[in-house]
């Protein structure tokens, strides 16, 4: 360093103390020949940093743009490893310590959040009435209820029909003997007894049910000697009951009886035998000995 008094002619001091210009012009001095301004810890501290970085940089010239080109050396950058300050068992850098140190800090926004949920607004309108959904099925059939108030008593209604009662009754008998022939014969009446309402027709031998309901029916005969005597009561076509007697030196008198319930249409009637055994009915033409009767015990519409 420069000596500074060298630099100055000698002054006198008066009264033992120097003057004032010359303690001013020393200090200005001394700061003009140090020429190095004044510098803080941290400065210092990157100072360091960027001399570290100026030895591991290759300077290189890029042939193609022929500019230069730093590289840094690689094994020193992947030897470096990223830390965070704050990972546990770690102490930060001494410069994050000094509180003259300028410290950066990320900037945090607050964002304001609003619960949509509670800001409800005002009911609406009813909207319009949609279309009627397909009908479900059926359920079951609940309990019986309770019996209702007894209503008031009605007007009196017009006076009906009085009571029909229903009959049907035919007697009926044969004076002319009947012998077999080579097919069934149905046995014809020609005396009429009774005949109500005409429901058995003389000239076919049938009864024809237009009553329904319960019938008792009699057929009575007088059996010729030596022959046979063989006859049904038919119910339409299906024979019912059989009136038999066996050859004999005598005559005499067979019946047969049956209730049959009938309906609408139905028909009863008398058919002899045919043929393959001799068998014939006995009469003359005098006296009635084939008799036919029948009569309505019940009818269907009283109920059975």
């Amino acid at each position: 360093m420069t000596d500074v008094t060298s630099c100055f002619p000698k002054m006198t001091v008066r009264d033992g103390q120097p003057p004032s210009a010359l303690c001013a012009w020393v200090v200005l001095l001394l700061l003009v020949v140090s020429g190095e301004p004044y510098r803080t810890p941290y400065d210092q501290e990157q100072d360091q940093n960027r001399d570290r970085d100026s030895e591991t940089t290759d300077l290189r010239t890029d042939p193609r743009t022929n500019t230069r080109v730093y590289h840094r050396d690689v094994s020193e950058v992947r030897g470096k490893d990223c830390r965070r300050c704050c990972d546990p068992g770690e102490q930060p850098p001494p410069h994050y310590s000094n509180p003259h140190y300028p410290q950066h800090y990320p900037q945090y926004q607050a964002v304001p959040q609003i619960n949509i949920t509670i800001l409800k607004g005002e009911k609406g309108d009813s909207g319009q009435r949609g279309p009627y959904g397909k009908s479900g099925k059926s359920g079951q059939s609940g309990p019986r209820g309770p019996n209702g108030i007894r209503g008031t008593k009605g007007s009196i209604g017009t006076p009906g029909e009085p009571c029909k009662a229903q009959y049907a009754a035919f007697s009926v008998g044969r004076k002319k003997a009947i012998h077999s022939n080579d097919y069934y014969q149905t046995l014809v009446f020609d005396t009429e007894l009774v005949n109500l309402y005409g429901h058995f027709n003389m000239f076919t031998g049938k009864f024809y049910c237009y009553v329904p309901g319960i019938y008792y029916f009699s057929l009575n005969v007088h059996t010729w000697n030596q022959k046979e005597t063989y006859v049904h009561v038919m119910h339409n076509e299906r024979e019912v009951v059989i009136l038999y007697a066996q050859p004999s030196d005598r005559s005499i008198m067979q019946s047969q009886s049956l209730m049959l319930e009938l309906e609408r249409e139905d028909q009863v009637w008398v058919r002899l035998f045919k043929g393959e055994r001799e068998n014939a009915i006995f009469s003359d033409d005098f006296d009635t000995y084939v008799t036919f009767n029948g009569y309505l015990i019940k009818p269907k519409s009283e109920g059975t």
